[in-house]
């Protein structure tokens, strides 16, 4: 069994370090940083399912980090939540496929809302329907997913997740974000107990 957990690990470890890198992560940042911190708007993150949990994980993220995010749920959004959108608002959307129904609805929606709100995708797919609605695409490399029934999200929310990751941090870098603002953030448990310490010491 051991070697079976090891085999798995493996996978999804190659599929990380086979996400497609380019100059798409740095224009991403940029929209970011224009949108969010010169402009006044917040990041609006979405998607479905498993997807919509990451996207959920990646929203909290950032607003723990300086950069003001939420998470709109695609279903909810056609229930009224949608007014959530303002301008200068930034939308994420997350779709492995880049087929996702609801996700696509939302672009509509929104654009109906903010004629021009601006989308950064991640998704499997650069010729999706998705991709080819967005400002910016990131791209996760179609990972094969480790479910023996090559079906559930596994590998592909670990990717997502993961490039989630490297816009928080690339994005925290850009804003000179500090121990002392961290803590400012998190007055409770463990994590801020210990950012107070540090801010303190320095």
């Amino acid at each position: 069994m051991i070697t079976n957990l090891k085999e798995i690990i493996e996978k999804e470890i190659q599929a990380i370090q086979q996400i497609p890198l380019s100059e798409a992560y740095n224009l991403a940042v940029d929209l970011i940083l224009l949108q969010v911190h010169q402009k006044g708007g917040k990041l609006v993150c979405s998607g479905m399912g498993k997807a919509g949990q990451v996207a959920s994980n990646i929203a909290t993220t950032f607003s723990s980090t300086g950069t003001p995010a939420c998470f709109l749920h695609p279903s909810e959004a056609q229930h009224g939540d949608l007014g959530i959108l303002r301008e200068n608002d930034l939308m994420l959307l997350i779709s492995n496929s880049g087929k996702t129904r609801e996700i696509l609805e939302l672009v509509g929606l929104a654009r109906q809302l903010i004629p021009d709100i601006r989308f950064i995708v991640i998704t499997s797919d650069e010729t999706s329907n998705l991709a080819k609605n967005s400002d910016i695409c990131l791209l996760t490399g179609n990972p094969q997913e480790v479910c023996p029934l090559g079906l559930t999200p596994t590998t592909s929310t670990t990717v997502m997740t993961v490039i989630g990751d490297l816009l928080v941090v690339e994005t925290m870098k850009r804003i000179g974000f500090s121990v002392a603002d961290y803590a400012k953030r998190h007055h409770g448990g463990y994590l801020g107990a210990i950012s107070r310490m540090q801010s303190i010491s320095q």
